[in-house]
């Protein structure tokens, strides 16, 4: 019976802790939150919630004010890697999936994503190479758009033993969360990162590959891109907002913006 007792006392516990933590870790995110769909709507930064985030985890804020300092940044797309990056295994070119077909076959788009990409290796010959992208086709769910995007590097002469596959993410946050997980563990000697995209998604890549090192404390940094000039080279700053968000943690919140449910009107006002 004693032993009984014990164990209810530790579940109780626990249960205790995980609420404290989760009420704490609220106030937090709301202020997040408030910093990221603000700039979003207004183009500007929330300095007060800013202050209230620097007032509570001085260090998260400045996490959060790097990372609107990446946001700011201008990003300058290229149609090929520039010359002067790193000729060693310490670049890591960072290929981004592109939904498939139903039947698991490639979109053209992808297509030249991967012929920018074979370009890009052939000049950078010691670079890491990272497919990543998860499983996407409708009528073939064990498909994934790495696993495709790896078969083409392979067969068009690209060696397997550079490339490693990311396959699991859906969106392009997961791209960047899973892409710093698998350097982290596999290639750890990696510190620059250049973004092979499509035009229009070259901003979004960097910015959230640079925001989720920012988080994770890595030393790795995107330094350059190279792209598929796509017709439309627009990036979205919705789907960045969402995105920066979803690395936060708050999936669901996410998603509500992504999928345009997000009511800005929401938001505290801004002195602006």
């Amino acid at each position: 019976m004693a032993s009984i007792m014990i164990c209810m006392l530790v579940l109780v516990l626990a249960c205790i802790c995980r609420t404290a933590d989760a009420e704490g870790a609220a106030p937090l995110q709301a202020l997040i939150e408030r910093i990221v769909a603000g700039y979003w709507a207004y183009g500007a930064r929330d300095e007060r919630a800013l202050a209230e985030l620097s007032a509570a985890d001085p260090a998260l804020a400045d996490q959060w004010t790097r990372i609107l300092d990446c946001w700011e940044a201008p990003v300058t797309v290229n149609a090929e890697l520039p010359d002067g990056l790193p000729e060693d295994d310490t670049l890591c070119l960072a290929a981004l999936g592109f939904q498939l077909n139903p039947d698991g076959t490639m979109r053209e788009e992808l297509i030249e994503r991967l012929k920018v990409l074979r370009a890009a290796s052939e000049k950078y010959p010691n670079a890491v190479i990272v497919c990543t992208g998860g499983g996407t086709a409708a009528d073939a769910p064990a498909v994934t758009e790495a696993g495709r995007m790896a078969d083409w590097l392979e067969a068009n002469g690209v060696q397997s033993s550079r490339i490693l596959v990311e396959d699991r993410s859906l969106t392009t946050a997961q791209n960047a969360m899973y892409t710093l997980e698998l350097l982290e563990k596999q290639r750890p000697q990696v510190r620059q990162i250049a973004i092979i995209s499509s035009s229009y998604h070259i901003a979004t890549g960097t910015l959230l590959f640079d925001a989720e090192a920012v988080l994770r404390s890595r030393p790795v940094t995107v330094v350059s891109n190279a792209s598929w000039l796509a017709p439309n080279s627009t990036p979205n700053v919705r789907l960045q907002a969402g995105a920066l968000i979803e690395l936060s943690g708050d999936v669901e919140t996410a998603h509500k913006i992504y999928g345009g449910a997000y009511d800005i009107h929401q938001l505290p006002s801004m002195e602006m």
